[in-house]
């Protein structure tokens, strides 16, 4: 679409939404920018907007003579796609897109998508790292807090841009179309967004949706979702597998992740040689392995990159250890599977941190992984009632509710004895006490940082 000259609105005035209006000034576009938050104001927007400061901008409501004009609307991953204020513009036959679609349509290099339930920067981070050390120019974009659109006019023929792609991203998507995708694993997350688990699925999977045979999706082997969908994938598959041998794929067996061509194995390299801890990272070790190998990156240049790798913050990240207490943030554990993997990931008796806003998520499965490791849960958060129910159910009893973060965590300090673990985990998201996960964390670690040693 030639969008020179053409007005074009972007929805959405946070970091995406900023990315997306530099993006269109700079081909040559009108963009329109619209916030229906009425506490935010025009002059807050064009502090954001610095120097690309000649844009129309409209808050609160959007004005049906200027909806007439727009030629093209552009979304933030924020804004649900289903709302009557997008149906309106359907039913004028004016495209929807999302901002990575957008960048898309400008990329110069190759592009390697990575989606999944968990896992997602983890994996993004260190495919970023590895395709740095082997072809020099690599970005890395997308959910991971540094928007497409702000980095697809420095690619190159020669460059790689490694995205985390949200399955907010993907509800408006195109001609999107990564090289190589990869879906690390599909457990119910943001149904309050996406309505139905079935949905859900369908938009995860929408990352491969225009890919060939000609390009590669990395897949769970694990997942009975990815599992399923690598039958009918469009692309070359390569599968991972944490608890099956596998005859064609990246598989773990005993301490050593191995590669299956045919059924001849390769040992690729010892799990201890990571830095990262869990099994949900090697997991997400394994997928960065299939992602590289299948661009050409030797194996020497994968291994060498994964042992110097440390953890992602807010993701398993330990913070320090106080009076013999080790603590741990593992902020980005906003849905019961994420978080029980941060439980996985604990050696010693766990004084956890959990709750706060509701996804319409379960949580039977995170409290049954507790399995005698958790020693007290810390409720906080407007899901706490719903979260002790379900503990109650399953017979767990030690845990408490806590009116404030900071209570939250006064009680962790005097529940944990030295040779203990604290715990932020929260399965949870953080609206409602923190405006993200990222906030939520950095006050976890301010907390243990400021206590005495």
């Amino acid at each position: 679409m030639d969008l020179n000259k053409k007005k074009v609105l972007v929805v959405g005035s946070g970091i995406s939404g900023i990315g997306a209006v530099r993006l269109l000034k700079r081909m040559g576009a009108c963009p329109v920018l619209f916030d229906e938050n009425p506490k935010i104001t025009a002059e807050e927007i064009y502090e954001k907007l610095e120097e690309d400061n000649e844009v129309e901008i409209f808050i609160g409501e959007f004005p049906e003579w200027v909806a007439k004009s727009i030629a093209l609307v552009v979304l933030s991953p924020g804004v649900p796609a289903d709302t009557d204020f997008c149906n309106w513009f359907r039913e004028k036959k004016i495209p929807i897109w999302g901002e990575i679609e957008l960048a898309f349509r400008e990329e110069k290099g190759k592009l390697i998508a990575i989606t999944g339930t968990n896992g997602k920067t983890t994996t993004t981070t260190l495919v970023g790292e590895i395709m740095k050390n082997y072809f020099g120019k690599a970005f890395v974009v997308g959910n991971i807090g540094n928007p497409y659109t702000m980095e697809v006019l420095r690619t190159t023929e020669d460059s790689v841009t490694v995205g985390e792609i949200s399955s907010f991203q993907l509800e408006t998507t195109e001609e999107f179309k990564p090289a190589v995708s990869a879906i690390l694993n599909i457990t119910p997350d943001h149904l309050n967004r996406h309505h139905t688990m079935k949905n859900y699925v369908r938009v995860k999977e929408r990352i491969a949706l225009n890919q060939t045979k000609e390009d590669t999706c990395v897949l769970n082997y694990d997942n009975e979702y990815t599992r399923s969908f690598g039958e009918n994938c469009p692309a070359q598959v390569i599968y991972f597998s944490s608890k099956h041998i596998l005859e064609d794929g990246i598989f773990l067996k005993g301490e050593e992740i191995y590669l299956a061509k045919g059924g001849v194995e390769k040992k690729i390299m010892n799990i201890h040689e990571m830095k990262l801890v869990g099994l949900c990272n090697v997991e997400n070790v394994m997928a960065a392995i299939g992602i590289s190998l299948s661009v050409g990156v030797p194996a020497e240049t994968i291994v060498n990159t994964v042992r110097t790798f440390k953890a992602v913050e807010h993701r398993i990240e330990f913070v320090a250890t106080k009076k013999g207490v080790d603590y741990y943030n593992d902020s980005k554990g906003t849905n019961p599977d994420a978080a029980i993997q941060g439980i996985k990931a604990m050696t010693k008796r766990t004084v956890l941190i959990g709750g706060g806003y509701d996804k319409q998520s379960e949580y039977d499965e995170w409290i049954e992984s507790f399995d005698g490791k958790v020693k007290k849960l810390v409720l906080i958060g407007e899901t706490k009632g719903k979260i002790a129910e379900c503990a109650r159910k399953h017979g767990f009893r030690d845990y408490c509710f806590a009116d404030s973060f900071e209570e939250a965590l006064r009680i962790c300090v005097d529940e944990a004895n030295s040779g203990d673990a604290v715990l932020l985990s929260p399965a949870c998201a953080s609206w409602g006490m923190f405006p993200n996960y990222e906030v939520r964390g950095n006050a976890f670690k301010e907390f243990v940082n400021n206590l005495d040693d």
